[in-house]
């Protein structure tokens, strides 16, 4: 538990409204619902920290702007043995399956041993009205991935919510645990959730403009630039505890270093050019961010970085070809490849001093934020990679 200057104190309380649009009945929980919620005080005023309509002040802003955005997440994570009690002394630790479940990502062995447990996410995602564009093993033992297909940027993130708790309430009924923390096991190659997003403009891709560089429109290019110049600060919201750090390792496809490219899984931003024949083809993907994010911070965050470079005209480099972390240092500097912040604290701190993604969380969220953020680095300042992982594992 932490405070900030305007938030954490006894006094006050506020009312959760659901948004009964998107009130879904589960189907690995029958007889429950869910649905998201707006948070406002008791004499009905939005609450100044409610994620949820930061997200969506940041999508009719955009909108304002005439860009309209299609959002979308890949969620990956790992499924172990559940304790038989969740004493204290289970709730930190690890139980990896019986089988090795550690056969070739992207493979049929995996999918094999697990097959009537993936049905059943993939079945109940569909039940819930979420369209599962694909599932498949990562790289980690026990670890997978599905993707979801693209919305508005606000119900992206309820999308994003919904899908993690689909999973879990699966993955109970199969005697099954699934962890979507950052670093499930240190050293090992970590949970991500990237970020896909596409930009419109009066139902036009701006990824689809002929005769133009990458192929991108004018303001497509100025606003992935300010995505990519606000990255540092954008750590500090998209990968928001110590073990997102854990994750963010060099040539392991995690994006550490603050660069683009086409179709390049080691940039931090990178643009996938879609299919020729696709006319809304075309979508740049944030790799750095992992499910310990908040959804709706993550997308509104992202959408206020590149209005910002809209407004500011922001342009991109030129794009990087093959693993930056196989450069030298000084190649590196040659070309303006800089390391993006490797602690919570320098991504925090990075943050804090972020004008344009303090004027867009405004003052009360903004803080919010840094005293948690603070409060995290705090509470692991002594702790190893090993208990980091192990006190983070299933908070997500």
């Amino acid at each position: 538990m932490t405070e900030s200057e305007d938030l954490g104190g006894p006094d006050g309380d506020l009312r959760l409204f659901p948004d009964l649009d998107r009130i879904t009945p589960l189907a690995a929980q029958p007889g429950w619902a869910w649905a998201p919620v707006d948070r406002y005080d008791q004499e009905g005023r939005p609450h100044p920290a409610c994620q949820r309509l930061f997200a969506r002040r940041m999508a009719e802003r955009a909108a304002a702007a005439g860009l309209d955005l299609s959002m979308g997440f890949e969620t990956e994570w790992v499924v172990t043995r559940a304790p038989a009690t969740l004493t204290p002394a289970a709730e930190g630790a690890f139980e990896p399956l019986d089988h090795p479940c550690a056969g070739p990502a992207y493979g049929m062995t995996r999918i094999v041993e697990l097959s009537d447990y993936l049905r059943d996410i993939t079945e109940a995602l569909a039940l819930q009205g979420i369209d599962v564009l694909q599932v498949h093993p990562e790289y980690a033992p026990g670890q997978f991935e599905v993707t979801t297909a693209p919305g508005d940027p606000v119900r992206a993130a309820d999308d994003a919510a919904l899908v993690r708790e689909t999973i879990r309430a699966v993955s109970a009924r199969h005697g099954l645990r699934a962890s979507f923390a950052p670093s499930v096991v240190a050293g090992q190659v970590g949970n991500g959730c990237h970020l896909h997003l596409g930009l419109y403009r009066d139902g036009q891709s701006l990824h689809r403009v002929p005769d133009t560089e990458w192929g991108l429109a004018p303001d497509a290019v100025a606003f992935l630039g300010g995505i990519l110049g606000a990255l540092p600060a954008l750590l500090a919201i998209g990968c928001p505890s110590p073990a997102s750090y854990l994750r963010l390792q060099p040539s392991h496809w995690a994006g550490v270093y603050q660069c683009w490219g086409l179709e390049n899984r080691e940039a931090a931003l990178r643009l996938i050019t879609g299919a020729p024949d696709d006319p809304d083809g075309g979508q740049a993907e944030v790799k750095t961010f992992d499910a310990a994010a908040n959804p709706y911070l993550a997308v509104g965050a992202v959408i206020a970085a590149g209005l910002h470079g809209v407004e500011t005209r922001a342009q991109l480099p030129a794009p990087e070809r093959g693993d930056p972390g196989l450069l030298g240092v000084r190649e590196r500097a040659r070309r303006g490849i800089v390391r993006l912040p490797a602690t919570l604290t320098e991504a925090t701190d990075r943050l804090e001093k972020s004008a344009p993604l303090h004027e867009a969380l405004g003052k009360v969220l903004h803080g919010a934020i840094i005293a948690v953020r603070r409060a995290e680095e705090a509470r692991f300042a002594e702790s190893d990679a090993d208990e980091i992982a192990a006190a983070t594992r299933w908070r997500w």
